[in-house]
C-alpha cells in the first residue's frame, strides 16, 4: 500500500511515467485531434499506454487530462465535458496504477493571457482551474501535477486555487524553460525557484518539458542545495530537431540512464520524462536509478547484543598498510585490474615485479565500470600468497546482498587479506551486461558501517562472532565531483562509519584538489590520491569524457594534444603525474597509481 505522496518523498527518489502525448500520437490519434478526448472515444489507448509506463516501472502514472481545462477544451467544442474527461482520466491511470502505484493529476496551463498583460480576467482563469481542480480530487489522485508552465504567475494562481479547493492535497509545480533559456544569467535560476520555494500553495517545485537532461542539469548545478522543498525534473527527450517536417527527439533511452544517476547525486526526489520519452527511457532510468537509490537510503541499524562487541584491533597491528597510517609513512599503490579471462599469469608477474621495486600495497578493483573479470578476492589471495605483497581487493555493492557481502568478508579474512576498499559500484548499465539487476542493497557508506562491527566482533545480526574481524577500511572520494557539497557530507559520513583511510578518483586539477582536502580534513581521514599517467591525447579524451569522476583541466588536454608519437605522449603524462605528485605530497598520505594498459613500467616511472 502507498504512504501519503509527500511522506514517500522523505524515502528517497521515486520514478514517474513517460510522455503521455508522445505514446498518444505515436498510437495513432492525429495531432489535430483533442488528445483528452480519447480518455472517452479510446479509453483502451490510454490504459496501454498507462500499462506499458507500469511494467517499465514507472511509480507514478500521469493522467491524461493536460489541456482538459473548459478554456482549452473550448476549442474543441468540449468545455461541457471537462468533469467527465477529468474524472474518465483518473479512472483509467488508477485500473492500472492499482493500490501501490500514485496517480498525478496532470493540470497545464491555459494558453491566455491574464489581466493586467491580457484580456482575460484572473477570475476566470482561476475558475477553469477550479473546474479541472475539482473533477481530478473527486477522482481521487494522489497529487495534483501542475507542469509545463511557462507563466510564473498562472502557476503560483494554480496552486493556491488547488489548496483552496483542498488544503491537504500535494501540489506539485514545475515551470518550463525553453532551450534559449538556458543562457539567461545563472542568478537568474535561483531567484526563480526561490520564488516558487517560498509559495506555501506548492509543496514539490521542479522543471519539465522544452529541454533535455543535459540543459536541466546545468540548472541544477546553480541550484542545488539551496531550496528547501522538494524538486522534480523531468526532461524532454533531448532538444527536438526538424527531421523531414517532423519534430524528433533524438536523446537515447541509455542517455537518459546516464543522465538520471547525475540527477540522484543532485539531490533530486522526483524524476520522469517529457515530450518524446516513451517505456523505454522510463525502464532504462528505473534499471538504472531504483536499485541504487536504494542502497543509498539504506540504513544498516546492528542491534547488538549487550556487552558483546569488543575493542578493535589497534589499526597499526592489522596489516602493514595499516601500520603505514598510523605511522604516518609515505604509501605507494599500484592499481592492477584482474583479467577478463582466466589466466592469471600476467598479473602474478606484474606483482612480482612492483614488489622488488618497494611498492607497499597492490590495489585490484572489484569488477570495475560493471564489467565481468576474475573476482577482486581471488586475485588478492592469489597475489598475496605468491608473492607476499598486500592487497586492497575492492568490494562492491551491485553484485551481493548483504548475506553474500558478509561471507565475502569474512572470506576474505579467513584468507589473510586485510586491507578493503569499500565502494557502490558501477550501475549494470556502464558496462557489457546492461540489463542484469544491479542489488545495492545497500551503499559503501552501508558497507563500512558493517565491516566496522564485523572489527567489533559483530555479524550483520547483531550477533557476536568467534572471532572478530581486523579490516584497515579503505573508501572512495572525488575532488572533482559535479555536486561537490554532497561529496563531502558522504566523505564525512564515511568518515564517521569507520572509514581509515581515502583513496581519491584520479586527480588532475590541484586547485579542486586543494580545497576539496581542505574542506574534509575535519574527517581526521588520511588521504591516497589517485594518479594516471596519461597514456596519449586520446586516452586523456576518454577519461575526461567517459569515466564518472575524472575531470582533466584544458591545460593538461593541450599538452597531450601536442605530442605527436605514442612514446612522446606516454612520457608526457609520466612528466605531468610526477608534476602533481610532487605539487599535492605535502598534503597527501601517499598516491596509488593507476597505469594506463596495466604497464607498470609507467607506475614506476612515475614513482621514482
Amino acid at each position: 500500500m502507498r504512504k501519503p505522496y509527500l511522506e514517500r518523498l522523505k524515502d528517497g527518489v521515486l520514478l514517474f511515467d513517460g510522455a503521455m502525448g508522445t505514446m498518444i500520437y505515436d498510437s495513432g490519434v492525429f495531432i489535430n485531434q483533442c488528445f483528452e478526448n480519447v480518455n472517452l472515444t479510446s479509453p483502451d489507448t490510454i490504459l496501454n499506454i498507462h500499462r506499458k509506463m507500469a511494467e517499465a516501472g514507472a511509480q507514478v502514472l500521469t493522467t491524461n487530462s493536460f489541456s482538459a481545462n473548459p478554456i482549452k477544451l473550448s476549442s474543441y467544442d468540449l468545455e461541457e465535458k471537462t468533469a467527465e474527461i477529468n474524472i474518465r482520466s483518473v479512472e483509467l491511470a488508477r485500473e492500472i496504477a492499482g493500490e501501490e502505484l500514485y496517480v498525478a493529476g496532470s493540470i497545464g496551463p491555459t494558453s491566455v493571457r491574464m489581466a493586467p498583460i491580457g484580456n482575460t480576467p484572473r477570475e476566470e482563469v482561476a475558475d477553469a482551474f477550479k473546474v479541472q481542480i475539482e473533477a481530478l480530487i473527486e477522482a481521487g489522485v494522489d497529487l495534483l501535477l501542475f507542469e509545463t508552465f511557462r507563466n510564473l504567475d498562472e502557476l503560483v494562481l494554480a496552486a493556491r486555487t488547488a489548496k483552496f479547493v483542498n488544503v491537504d492535497i500535494p501540489v506539485q509545480a514545475q515551470i518550463s524553460l525553453r532551450h534559449e533559456e538556458t543562457e539567461i544569467p545563472k542568478e537568474t535560476y535561483y531567484n526563480l525557484f526561490r520564488q516558487l520555494d517560498d509559495e506555501d500553495s506548492i509543496d514539490v517545485i521542479g522543471m519539465n518539458c522544452s529541454t533535455g537532461p543535459a540543459d536541466m542539469l546545468d540548472i541544477l548545478n546553480e541550484i542545488q542545495g539551496r531550496m528547501t522543498k522538494p524538486f522534480s525534473i523531468m526532461p524532454n527527450a533531448g532538444f527536438p530537431r526538424d527531421i523531414d517536417g517532423r519534430q524528433m527527439y533524438l536523446a537515447s533511452p541509455e542517455y537518459f540512464a546516464e543522465y538520471s544517476l547525475k540527477f540522484l547525486d543532485a539531490g533530486v526526489s522526483v524524476i520522469g520524462g517529457c515530450c518524446g520519452t516513451t517505456q523505454d527511457h522510463i525502464k532504462k532510468m528505473g534499471d538504472a536509478l531504483l536499485s541504487l537509490d536504494k542502497g543509498r537510503r539504506q540504513q544498516i541499524v546492528i542491534k547488538q547484543e549487550e556487552d558483546s562487541s569488543v575493542e578493535p584491533i589497534p589499526l597499526a597491528e592489522r596489516s602493514s598498510l595499516g601500520k603505514a597510517l598510523a605511522d604516518k609513512e609515505w604509501i605507494t599503490t599500484v592499481e592492477l585490474v584482474p583479467p577478463i579471462g582466466t589466466d592469471l599469469t600476467k598479473v602474478l608477474n606484474k606483482a612480482g615485479t612492483l614488489i622488488n621495486h618497494n611498492v607497499n600495497v597492490i590495489n585490484i578493483p572489484d569488477g570495475p565500470r560493471a564489467s565481468s573479470r576474475i573476482s577482486a578476492f581471488f586475485t588478492a589471495v592469489e597475489i598475496f600468497r605468491k608473492t607476499g605483497i598486500e592487497t586492497i581487493p575492492h568490494i562492491c555493492c551491485r553484485d551481493r546482498n548483504l548475506i553474500g557481502l558478509q561471507s565475502e568478508l569474512l572470506s576474505t579474512q579467513a584468507a589473510g587479506i586485510r586491507n578493503i576498499l569499500l565502494v557502490t559500484g558501477d550501475p549494470p548499465k556502464a558496462g557489457n551486461y546492461p540489463d542484469v539487476t544491479g542489488v545495492f542493497d545497500v551503499d559503501s557508506i552501508g558497507l563500512i558501517s558493517l565491516v566496522s562491527s564485523l572489527n567489533r566482533g559483530i555479524d550483520l545480526g547483531g550477533k557476536k562472532i568467534p572471532s572478530q574481524t581486523g579490516f584497515v577500511i579503505g573508501a572512495g572520494i572525488n575532488p572533482t565531483a559535479q555536486f561537490l557539497e554532497k561529496e563531502i557530507m558522504r566523505a564525512f559520513m564515511k568518515a564517521e562509519a569507520g572509514a581509515d583511510f581515502f583513496i581519491t578518483q584520479p586527480v588532475f586539477d590541484l586547485e579542486l584538489l586543494d580545497s576539496f582536502l581542505n574542506r574534509i580534513k575535519g574527517t581526521g581521514v588520511p588521504v591516497i590520491a589517485g594518479v594516471w599517467p596519461l597514456a596519449s591525447y586520446r586516452n586523456a579524451l576518454f577519461l575526461h569524457n567517459e569515466v564518472p569522476g575524472v575531470t582533466i583541466p584544458l591545460h593538461i588536454m593541450k599538452r597531450m594534444e601536442k605530442q605527436e608519437s605514442k612514446e612522446a605522449a606516454r612520457e608526457e603524462g609520466i612528466l605531468i603525474a610526477r608534476y602533481l605528485v610532487d605539487q599535492m605530497k605535502n598534503q597527501i598520505a601517499g598516491i596509488q597509481v593507476s597505469p594506463p594498459f596495466g604497464r607498470i613500467d609507467t607506475a614506476l616511472e612515475v614513482m621514482e
